[in-house]
């Protein structure tokens, strides 16, 4: 044995417990990279399985290395992920127990790998016969369906898991998988409208529009390609050259029809992803009122046509609202803003229920219809620890559930090791392990109820240590979190949330959503989507909610099976193989709680078993007990090695193990497996009475509570009734308590509506109609609405316009009936003076008026003789008032005789004043003085 001790340890250890300096991190950190940097990616914690993901294919899966591993010892073989496997296996065989393995890790640690390489261990390993082959290669191909639905590209992960998934695997009492059952947890629904730059959405709709021939995408109004589509282009990487889309598409299209999809479920299920990229197309615009309208409803009829809905009734449940005030129901439109919200909200609720769905339909062609009793390994797959630069709901969400299932780690591998010593009757002191793993733990409030959530969160847990906000933290934390954000430190650190518009309090569809969804033609939508939603006038329970009492039950079930552990390690960020980076594997391995399970290990015994099994594993009859203890045990009287106590066997080192094992091996063929029907019976019946009573209590309970609740209830209901009446009929009487309630409410009901019915304009003369006892107050509303019109309008007119209108006015009391032409004149704006003014440098007294040339109705420009040209001509530019109409000119100036035809006046002095035409047509003004 120690040759193969040797031999196996060539490169580092294959056990953290044999390390000499096990306390030190820095030791584990070393044999880790030891162990990488010769492809040995596996490395044990005892029972627990470290695993660091290689980055490329090593060649370590095949079926020849899965026959090596079958139904051997764990600790015969190498550190691998098919030990681990094959271990459950038979403990579940020998003992007819349930299992889990839990897998963790980061997300790109290889987590989704590993549990399809157990899934391809059994599938391959266990006996099988041609009736199972079926719910075999389903158990395999639901994985594709799966990942193409719930998986997406990340900025650490090609193929990151964006949902929870446990997986239980059904075998009979022969160890043959007869069935399954997946169990599915907080699907990622905000990846479908929005992703980061850099990620993707999940995969389905990039392999409908890579592989989907030409006629199925032209029935759903697709194109290829996939920047057409605002959900799938925000994060600018819709095609990956990692990924092959189309060769995934085949993958998917097979596992369909080997999980018994008919082709009617394909083509609602492609209908309801083509109408989730048609609803991101849509585009929302502000019409005159600031409500939503959609301009082109091309994506509309789309949408309409492919759910089976009518379109108007789908239009309308996008850009409005139904409010229900008690009695009645208000109809009112959303801004623009809202709008995109109940688009993204459509489309994330319909995308969730039929992913869920889709596990409910993968369930029934898995599900086995013999009712004998039946065990089951379970597979849980569940998203790892996520800090990213804005951590809103579904990061706590995920933080949350991690918090969880390291707390089942520590119950189930940490904290009972304390207690359990104590019990056997050894020695062995791990609190200040306990401790260290507690101190670390965050307390986790429930969902918010209001919107003032932040306070609340202060007000409930404001005095932890591991909470802050702004308001709480101290003058250097201040700074690094906002308004709206708060800390909490997890075992991995810490991490701040923020609380804007990312924690759901009120279930995110709307009553016309429902109508629309509910009543769809699309036979999967109606399945999601139950009529009884709509009738149901209780408030739905927040997503907070549904994901607590999931991740509870998924608890409950882990902690009624025997646990096995595989922890995943990301050896770097950029996914380069052989590079290992020492600060990333450090973080993981502090949140991981790996160095802790050591020390625990380490300080107490690495083996324990009860009496019973571990006899009936190495004993064949009661004659055969003793002898088998005594040579393999206590012959030496090793008390260092091993200890008998009061119900188990423990085994401190490893080697002892490997030393009793390999005597287990060498006598092997003389054991029988010893079956123990009659005390497991007792046992089992014991437990069922105990349960059954618990039941009982519990149930007699809760209806009452439930009794008490609904008389509360109706109590409340009949006293709000009662004082509405009351309030109706003294409606007409002076304000008073019987009608005090009613009044208001009438009032305020009346206020709001009136809000939509206010005139635009100062000839609008619509008015809302008043109840009897608001008439007076409507008036003196409506004389106000009217005044404010007048007072709006009166401000909106400009000084010109006023000008001219007072124009108009003067105009009005000279012509109006008195000259013909003055009606259709009236309406058109008076123009600016056409007129101008010339008049020569010399004492004469001629001016020409001019009139503009363009008018074809006017004869010419006018020429005038006065005596009084000062006054005439200062005159006539006040009235115009324009002072630079007005040219003095010398010599001549130029004149129109008629459109078109022009003439010239030449100014000249001489002895006498005369006015005459020269030989050249030209009128001469001789002026008698000089100028």
């Amino acid at each position: 044995m120690e040759g193969t001790l040797t031999a196996r340890d060539k490169v580092g250890v294959q056990d953290f417990v044999l390390l000499d300096a096990y306390t030190s991190e820095s030791a584990f950190v070393d044999n880790l990279r030891k162990r990488f940097s010769e492809n040995l990616i596996y490395t044990y914690i005892g029972t627990l399985l470290v695993s660091v993901n290689p980055y490329q294919e090593l060649g370590i899966y095949t079926v020849s290395q899965m026959e090596l591993y079958q139904g051997v010892n764990f600790f015969e073989l190498p550190p691998h992920v098919y030990a681990i496997a094959d271990n459950a296996y038979r403990m579940m065989c020998s003992e007819l127990n349930n299992h889990f393995i839990f897998i963790s890790g980061e997300s790109g640690a290889g987590k989704t790998e590993a549990s399809k390489k157990i899934l391809q261990y059994f599938a391959v390993t266990c006996p099988m016969t041609e009736s199972l082959q079926i719910a075999r290669d389903r158990l395999l191909l639901s994985n594709p369906v799966l990942e193409a639905f719930g998986n997406a590209k990340t900025l650490r992960n090609d193929n990151s898991s964006r949902f929870g998934k446990y997986m239980d695997i059904q075998f009979d009492f022969q160890g043959v998988p007869v069935g399954g059952h997946i169990i599915s947890y907080l699907i990622e629904k905000s990846r479908v409208v929005y992703q980061n730059h850099g990620e993707r959405n999940f995969h389905i709709f990039y392999q409908l529009l890579a592989g989907g021939d030409a006629e199925r995408l032209s029935s759903l109004g697709l194109e290829q390609d996939p920047q057409l589509y605002k959900y799938l282009s925000q994060g600018h990487c819709a095609k990956e050259s990692s990924i092959n889309d189309k060769n995934d598409w085949k993958t998917v299209s097979n596992a369909f029809s080997v999980i018994d999809f008919t082709r009617a479920d394909l083509e609602n299920l492609f209908g309801i992803i083509a109408s989730v990229l048609h609803l991101g197309n849509i585009c929302f615009t502000e019409d005159k009122q600031g409500g939503a309208t959609v301009p082109d409803t091309h994506e509309i009829k789309w949408i309409a046509k492919l759910l089976g809905v009518c379109p108007s009734v789908l239009l309308e449940a996008l850009t409005h609202r139904k409010i229900e005030a008690k009695t009645e129901e208000v109809i009112c439109p959303l801004t623009v803003e809202l709008s995109v919200y109940s688009r993204d909200a459509m489309a994330k609720a319909v995308y969730g229920r039929t992913f869920t769905w889709l596990v409910s339909k993968i369930n029934s062609s898995l599900v086995n219809k013999d009712i004998t009793q039946k065990t089951v390994i379970g597979l849980l797959d569940i998203y790892g620890f996520e800090v990213f630069d804005k951590n809103g709901f579904e990061q706590f969400c995920i933080n949350y559930c991690n918090e969880k299932l390291q707390q089942l780690l520590i119950e189930r591998t940490l904290k009972a090791e304390q207690a359990e010593y104590e019990v056997e009757g050894i020695e062995v002191n791990i609190g200040i392990t306990l401790r260290v793993m507690f101190s670390k733990e965050c307390i986790r409030p429930g969902p918010a109820t209001d919107l003032s959530f932040l306070e609340k969160l202060e007000e409930k847990v404001g005095r932890h240590a591991h909470f802050q906000t702004r308001k709480l933290a101290g003058a250097k934390g201040r700074k690094r979190i906002g308004w709206l954000e708060f800390r909490l430190l997890h075992y991995a650190g810490e991490v701040t949330y923020c609380t804007k518009g990312e924690w759901p309090v009120t279930p995110i569809l709307t009553v016309l959503h429902l109508q629309v969804l509910c009543r769809s033609k699309n036979s999967i939508l109606r399945e999601c989507f139950l009529v009884a939603e709509l009738e149901n006038r209780r408030r739905q329970p927040t997503v907070g909610t549904q994901f607590k009492n999931s991740l509870s039950s998924l608890l409950e079930i882990l902690i009624s099976k025997e646990p096995s552990y595989i922890r995943c390690i990301k050896p770097n960020e950029s996914k380069e193989p052989s590079k290992f980076d020492d600060f990333l594997i450090r973080h993981q391995i502090k949140y991981l709680g790996l160095m802790e399970h050591l020390r625990v290990r380490r300080a107490g015994f690495a083996y324990r078993r009860k009496y019973e099994h571990f006899l009936q594993r190495h004993l064949s009859s009661p004659t055969l007990i003793f002898f088998n203890i005594f040579i393999y045990l206590f012959a030496s009287r090793e008390r260092e090695r091993q200890r008998e106590n009061e119900t188990k066997i423990f085994i401190r080192f490893p080697r002892t193990l490997f030393a009793t094992e390999d005597a287990f091996e060498f006598s092997k063929h003389q054991l029988v497996a010893r079956i123990q029907a009659t005390y497991k019976g007792c046992l089992a019946r014991r437990e069922y009475m105990r349960k059954r009573q618990a039941a009982t209590k519990l149930e007699a309970h809760w209806r009452g509570a439930l009794a008490r609740k609904e008389i509360k209830r109706r109590r409340w209901a009949v006293q709000i009734i009662r004082r509405f009446i009351k309030g109706f009929i003294n409606r007409d009487k002076p304000l008073c308590p019987d009608n005090e309630e009613f009044v208001v409410f009438v009032r305020k009901n009346y206020i709001l509506n009136l809000r939509y019915h206010v005139p635009k304009n100062v000839l609008d003369k619509s008015w809302l109609r008043p109840p009897g006892i608001l008439e007076n107050a409507s008036d003196l509303l409506r004389k106000m609405c009217v005044r404010n019109l007048v007072r709006k309008y009166c401000r909106g007119v400009s000084a010109e316009r006023k000008a001219m209108m007072q124009q108009k006015v003067v105009t009005s009391d000279i012509f109006r009936g008195k000259k013909d032409g003055y009606a259709e004149s009236l309406n058109q704006p008076f123009a600016h003076s056409r007129l101008g003014v010339s008049t020569s440098s010399l004492s004469d007294g001629f001016l020409v008026i001019h009139v503009s040339p363009e008018d074809k109705q006017q004869k010419g420009d006018i020429i005038l003789q006065c005596e009084h040209i000062f006054e005439v001509v200062t005159k006539l530019a006040m009235l115009a008032k324009k002072e630079c109409m007005v040219n003095v000119v010398q010599g001549s100036l130029q004149f129109y005789v008629s459109p078109g035809k022009e003439g010239t006046i030449v100014f000249d002095t001489g002895p006498e004043e005369q006015v005459y035409k020269d030989k050249n047509g030209q009128l001469t003004v001789v002026s008698g003085r000089g100028a």
